[in-house]
């Protein structure tokens, strides 16, 4: 069977899957459909965490990234996972100790303010859709080379699919969907990660021929020959500074992800909190140890593959030629020596490779057997999707619980709560479509702004409202307000109106980290200069950090006290 064939079958098959779990897990109550009646397993949970946080980005994007920067693509590896410590330890337990449905309704009701939740809906919108972008890109590059159609017919069957299980079965079936999409998109990178290390290196596992085997220093020397500083050369292609502030912005942005840290309010207690959060960490490691070697083998195999080919030779390979027909990878004959040459200068380079291609093309390159290829192609789906629906419903909770049933219509019943939530996620869908046809960067860039704004508007707000009790909505509005305008302007302004980089040439994947400060200076500052909050207020903020007393029953708060 052809690559496209086994890919066809596997995309079925696990859509399938998917579909009918999503059948079985479907709900009727605000409760299922919001955070899957508190009820996940702390080890189910822990999968569907990190297929939920190991999206697109991770799966599809990051070893290209790394494969491209070399020493300085790891600070993708340092922030995202040292940010998931930072959640698991921080943050995690104490909110789901809280015992709300979102993020918003946590900043809503510990800063006793409906403006202060009205900026977390906005800022978890803003996020949610800036993340969303990247999956479907990703979805639609699959689609596009693996199933021979346009990005924009792959991004469409990734809209059906994931709209199916996330309308009917909302968070639940979401979680469950989640769980078997991380077995699909783990086994799915390691299986030829252990292939390819076989390969070059007579070891298979892909860790330790990474560390131990020859292929770095031979990557090295290639990089020299062709005029690149070394693979393992630091702070080549970025500065110290930024390389500091990129990995600051996406750790604690993986600590204020709404879509991550939703997941902890489904199990059923603070201690199945921590436990999942241990079990994601060991799940995401899984992958993210692997990372780093199918970066090094796939940029030793592109370039042994293209590098002085001639143009003939080039086209009798099949997944050049494949690849090719959709634009992400492109090559010319410049000079007319009749031979292809990699130089660091993209405007004499007779090849460009696309970083989103480069995990999805490696084992082509390697010419291992079809069926790992069209794995492959099923697990970057899953990563894509898998997030996308963690999003989607982000977006559909923030609007349906804390616009509609906490602001508009608190007498709202369960079904028309639901139905509103099914409504939303309809609304996202057809917006985060939009994004994935017509996105504004590549996979894991787009990715690395979403955690920009979430480090500048959530993190110091969830952080303080945990640990600091005379923190008042005054200050958390402000500070949000602040990190977010900040962030938003510097990455918009640079990415689409050509502004220069004028902040200590930090840039837009690393400004967060400064509207992060900003936002921990102006909330702690203005909490200090205006009233301490209510004293009930000061009292749940003791009890949430208690090891035993659970924190009252904000339902219980005036409406007096909101503003």
């Amino acid at each position: 069977m052809s690559v496209e064939a086994w890919t066809t079958l596997f995309v079925i098959l696990s859509f399938i899957g998917y579909t009918y779990i999503g059948w079985r897990s479907r709900v009727r109550d605000s409760k299922g459909f919001f955070i899957a009646d508190q009820g996940i397993p702390a080890i189910a949970n822990g999968a569907a965490t990190a297929a939920d946080w190991m999206s697109a980005a991770s799966f599809i994007s990051m070893a290209g990234l790394i494969s491209t920067l070399g020493y300085d693509g790891s600070i993708y590896l340092m922030g995202w996972t040292g940010g998931f410590v930072l959640l698991a330890l921080l943050l995690a337990p104490y909110l789901r100790k809280f015992g709300k449905y979102t993020v918003p309704d946590f900043v809503g009701d510990r800063y006793y303010s409906n403006v202060a939740r009205l900026v977390a809906v906005v800022a978890a919108i803003f996020i949610s859709l800036t993340y969303v972008a990247g999956q479907m890109r990703g979805v639609g590059i699959v689609f596009s080379r693996f199933l021979q159609v346009d990005v924009e017919t792959g991004v469409i069957i990734g809209m059906v699919i994931v709209g199916f299980f996330a309308v009917l079965g909302g968070m639940k079936g979401i979680t469950w969907t989640q769980v078997a999409q991380y077995s699909v998109l783990i086994v799915a990178y390691l299986i030829p990660a252990f292939a390819i290390a076989w390969i070059l290196t007579d070891n298979p596992i892909p860790q330790l021929a990474f560390t131990f085997s020859d292929i770095v220093p031979k990557l090295n020397q290639i990089q020299v020959d062709l005029g690149f500083s070394e693979y393992t050369q630091p702070f080549a292609n970025k500065s110290m500074l930024d390389v500091l502030f990129i990995t600051i912005a996406l750790m604690v942005g993986t600590a204020g992800l709404p879509h991550v840290i939703v997941r902890f309010y489904t199990v059923p207690n603070p201690r199945a909190a921590r436990y999942s959060a241990g079990w994601a960490l060991l799940f995401i490691a899984l992958l993210y140890t692997t990372a780093p070697s199918i970066a090094s083998f796939a940029r030793y195999n592109l370039i042994d593959s293209l590098h002085n080919k001639t143009i003939e030779e080039v086209q009798q390979l099949d997944w050049a030629t494949k690849w090719k027909n959709t634009e992400l990878l492109k090559y010319e004959d410049k000079n007319g020596n009749g031979r292809l040459e990699l130089t660091p200068d993209e405007e004499t380079s007779e090849v460009t490779i696309d970083r989103d291609i480069i995990v999805l093309s490696t084992p082509e390159v390697a010419q291992l057997s079809p069926l790992v290829i069209a794995l492959v192609a099923a697990g970057g789906l899953a990563a894509a999707l898998s997030t996308a629906s963690g999003l989607l419903l982000v977006i559909s909770s923030s609007i349906a619980h804390d616009v509609y049933y906490r602001l508009y219509n608190p007498q709202a019943s369960e079904s028309q709560r639901v139905m509103v939530g099914r409504i939303m996620v309809g609304f996202a869908i057809a917006i985060a479509g939009y994004f994935g046809m017509y996105p504004p960067g590549f996979v894991a860039q787009v990715v690395a702004f979403a955690f920009g704004l979430a480090a500048a508007s959530f993190f110091p707000v969830i952080l303080l409202g945990i640990f600091d009790k005379r923190t008042n909505r005054e200050g958390a509005i402000s500070g949000m307000i602040v990190g977010l305008t900040f962030t938003a302007f510097y990455i918009i302004g640079v990415k689409f109106y050509n502004m220069p980089t004028w902040f200590f040439d930090i840039s837009p994947e690393g400004i967060g980290t400064v509207g992060m400060i900003l936002n921990f200076i102006v909330t702690f500052v203005v909490s200090r200069l205006t009233p301490p909050p209510p004293l009930e207020i000061q009292e749940m903020v003791d009890m949430l950090r208690s090891p035993e007393d659970a924190p009252p029953a904000l339902g219980d708060i005036g409406e007096e006290q909101l503003d």
